[in-house]
Formats: C-alpha cells, structure tokens, sequence
C-alpha cells in the first residue's frame, strides 16, 4: 500500500483501514506466537501500513 493511494481515501476509510490493520496485526502476532505465522515479513509490512495510514491522518489534522 502506497501514501499516495491512502491520501485519495476519506477520513472515515481510513480510520477504518486503521482498526482493521490493528486487528490483522493483533492476529498475526497470537499466530507468531502459537508458532502458527508462516511468513514472519507480514508482521513487518503490516505494521508500515499502520504507520502510513496513521501519518497521513496525522497530516489531515494538522491542515
């Protein structure tokens, strides 16, 4: 997922975007736990997604 793709998005869909990116996050970890994760590189993607959905929420608000 790329910034310029997220800051075409709505302030609702990303806020959306943000929780279920969480929720994949949270079950990504419980399966790295349980030593059921195969690719461990998803936890890694995922939480830059989280990162970039936060930072242009974080732009929106500042304009």
């Amino acid at each position: 997922m790329k910034a310029s793709e997220l800051r075409e998005k709505s302030m609702g869909e990303l806020r959306e975007m943000e929780g279920e990116l969480r929720e994949q996050y949270f079950r990504l970890k419980m399966q790295l736990y349980t030593g059921q994760l195969e690719r461990v590189s998803e936890l890694k993607s995922t939480k830059r997604d989280i990162a970039r959905v936060l930072t242009v929420l974080k732009e929106r608000a500042q304009a």
